[in-house]
């Protein structure tokens, strides 16, 4: 058993990584594979717009012509500067059963960071940034739409290592039909009348396209409090926005207005996980097919985009936020509704979800270790 660094400028080692989580989890009926083109396009250095500004090795531990066990190890520029820290992040991190192969997966870790002169090491983390993390409660569920799903042992093999937990994200449940509660109306009708709040809606992706600019700025001035948060690139807020439209029915994008400017905003979609799975990573032949034929028949929608600006916050916008959120679901008659990864320090939004109804169903997890010199 060795563990070997691949040569990414190389399709079959591209292919290597990728294809161990397919066989990882060919026996699983909860995992939802990527698209594999998507997958194989993280690993190629012309075609992702994380190399502009960082870089990343990619490892498998392999034993013959078997691999067990899979990880990235990257330096985010972009995240570095923006926090004025030296952090490396492992991502992508995929194992058999065996605690031998973590360990040696995450041995390198650490030798990779002190060879990149980083002092901290925090994952599983991706490309995307936040991309990445290792479900630790709700095994029995599905998990959301680009959300990660592992087998249970992963927590232990990850801590095992000298790992401890950084921080969790919880991801809520509730039934299509569940009722908030009548005062949340009062005050969205308050103050829309007395503040001149009003809601956005959107006919088109066209719309939708033209829109983005200053949505994104509006997004970022909401996100930038979180630790995980660092500005993204242009190039790679476009590559965010292109996958966000092959998904998104514009009907349940929404934005909150205080006048001409945006308090906030409502990113919902309907959950394909179903037709992912069907299509097995690949769009041709029939890919495209199971994943248009689920979207017309699910019933489950992701809530991945909820949040106001800081100085919106407490103003009564959040209530207007919360009913547009249960109107929109009503009028397109989902029965499942999956709140997608709050974070546990996220306080209000937590008493917000649990003040209407939403359960904490499943629990995702990044961790940390310093590294010694």
């Amino acid at each position: 058993m060795q563990i070997r660094k691949l040569d990414t400028s190389q399709k079959k080692d591209r292919a290597r990584f990728v294809d161990f989580a397919f066989d990882l989890y060919k026996d699983s009926p909860l995992w939802v594979p990527p698209l594999r083109s998507d997958a194989m396009n993280l690993l190629d250095q012309s075609k992702h717009p994380f190399y502009e500004h960082s870089y990343a090795d990619f490892f498998v531990v392999e034993e013959g012509d078997r691999v067990l066990g899979r990880m990235a190890m990257l330096e985010n520029r972009s995240f570095n500067n923006y926090h004025n820290t030296q952090t490396a992040f492992f991502g992508y991190f995929e194992t058999i059963e065996e605690i031998e192969v973590a360990r040696l997966l995450l041995r390198k870790a650490v030798e990779w960071a002190r060879e990149h002169n980083l002092d901290t090491i925090i994952g599983p983390r991706g490309l995307a940034g936040i991309d990445g993390s290792v479900l630790v409660e709700g095994f029995d569920h599905r998990p959301a739409m680009t959300i990660p799903y592992n087998y249970p042992y992963y927590d232990a093999y990850i801590k095992d290592s000298g790992f401890d937990k950084d921080t969790d994200y919880l991801s809520g449940y509730a039934r299509g039909d569940h009722e908030i509660p009548p005062r949340l109306y009062e005050i969205a009708a308050k103050v829309k009348e007395k503040r001149g709040y009003w809601i956005k809606t959107f006919a088109s992706k066209a719309e939708i396209r033209e829109w983005i600019p200053k949505a994104m700025m509006v997004h970022r001035q909401a996100m930038s409090g979180l630790h995980s948060f660092y500005p993204p690139t242009e190039a790679e807020t476009r590559t965010i926005i292109n996958s966000l439209l092959v998904i998104v029915d514009p009907s349940l994008i929404k934005l909150v207005m205080k006048g001409d400017e945006i308090a906030g905003f409502l990113i919902a979609y309907h959950d394909v996980s179903a037709g992912l799975q069907k299509a097995r990573g690949r769009l041709f032949p029939l890919g495209w097919f199971h994943i248009l034929r689920d979207r017309q028949k699910t019933d489950w929608v992701n809530v991945n985009g909820l949040g106001l600006l800081p100085q919106y916050r407490g103003l009564g916008a959040n209530a207007m936020l919360y009913t547009e959120l249960r109107d929109t679901i009503s009028s397109h008659g989902f029965k499942h509704i999956d709140i997608v990864q709050v974070n546990e320090t996220n306080f209000n939004s937590r008493s917000d979800m649990e003040t209407m109804g939403i359960e904490w169903y499943k629990r995702h997890r990044h961790y940390r270790m310093a590294v010694e010199p």
